[in-house]
């Protein structure tokens, strides 16, 4: 693919997105450097240890600490193009307190690795992994803007450190990553904000925050009955295609929302898995009304409120930017919802 040598980093290259950006890179020709947070978690860094063995001398792994002021400086070293993916994340019911747990990792996780890059006189990008979740904090939100359509213009400004402290923590950090790079003119940002984030998994299974959901629906948790909830949902391939495009497209600016046009349900999700597995007596046939989520929501650690705000709503995802100024043309929720699901069940086999 080229001629000249390009060198970049992938932070927290051994988590579910990471993995495939490294892959994409190297397939592409670049010189890839990548950080975990542990080289000794041999499971976590097997399937990077496995793309050295692919493509010999073009993937350097470090260690490296969000929380460590200069721990990037050198991994980035030589780097033209970062791409800061790890972000810490904690499943609600294991926060204890909102800013320690959430909010300082990811806010000094992003300043780190922008304080490496004011070190690092080659890098001219940064690429920087958001999410849906800095843009809305409920899906009620939603229903605030234009149309009720989801754009990239709006910041959440409704999650908090004790409501919702993973999407709050993710707003600070890019409005922080914005505010670094407005303030210099040698490096460009580019944000991309993938919804829920599925596909094969290339990674041991994770506390990922984007599957969990997703195990209950798979173990069974809802065979009597689909809740009524849906999601924004991207593939991990698309999302990994779309973070090169937003360093290597010269005019790449802004946010990009990375997601479907349309939000997909527990109950499509299921549908589509039956369609290749159809004695799967685990997967609901039927939808569920809303009042019996209402009343045994609480139970399943739902409270009232993210069910008001949340239950059989649905809104449209206004992804042309990423499609007309990425290039991406999103898998369909088929390929991915089937890849998924057979990489969740080859896991634990």
């Amino acid at each position: 693919m080229m001629g000249v040598r390009v060198d970049v980093l992938v932070t927290g290259g051994s988590g579910f997105v990471g993995c495939h950006l490294v892959g994409r890179l190297l397939e592409r020709g670049y010189h890839v450097r990548t950080t975990v947070r542990s080289v000794t978690d041999i499971a976590k860094v097997a399937p990077l240890t496995a793309l050295q063995d692919r493509f010999p001398g073009r993937l350097e792994i470090f260690e490296a600490d969000l929380l460590v002021d200069g721990a990037f400086d050198a991994a980035m070293k030589g780097c033209e193009v970062v791409f800061h993916v790890a972000s810490p994340f904690l499943m609600p019911e294991k926060i204890k307190d909102g800013q320690r747990d959430m909010v300082e990792p990811a806010l000094a996780g992003t300043r780190n690795v922008i304080g490496s890059i004011e070190r690092t006189a080659d890098v001219r990008r940064l690429v920087l992994t958001s999410t849906v979740g800095a843009i809305f904090g409920d899906y009620a939100d939603v229903r605030a803007m234009e149309g009720q359509v989801l754009t990239e213009a709006y910041f959440n400004t409704s999650s908090t450190v004790e409501n919702n402290p993973y999407h709050y923590a993710k707003t600070v950090a890019e409005q922080a990553a914005w505010e670094a790079a407005k303030g210099q003119s040698r490096w460009r940002m580019v944000a991309v904000n993938p919804g829920l984030v599925l596909g094969p998994s290339l990674t041991p299974a994770s506390e990922s925050g984007s599957l969990f959901l997703l195990d209950e629906l798979f173990k069974g948790y809802f065979f009597y009955g689909a809740p009524d909830f849906s999601f924004t949902t991207v593939d991990v391939r698309d999302v990994a295609d779309a973070h090169i495009a937003a360093a290597e497209k010269p005019d790449a600016q802004g946010r990009y929302i990375l997601a479907a046009e349309t939000m997909t349900s527990f109950h499509d999700m299921a549908r589509i898995i039956r369609t290749r597995y159809p004695r799967d007596l685990r997967l609901p046939r039927t939808r569920l009304p809303h009042w019996p989520v209402r009343v045994l929501g609480p139970a399943f650690g739902l409270t009232q409120d993210y069910i008001r705000k949340h239950l059989g709503i649905r809104f449209r995802v206004d992804n042309s930017r990423s499609v007309r100024e990425l290039g991406i043309s999103y898998r369909s929720i088929e390929e991915t919802v089937l890849d998924h699901y057979e990489a969740w069940r080859a896991q634990r086999s």
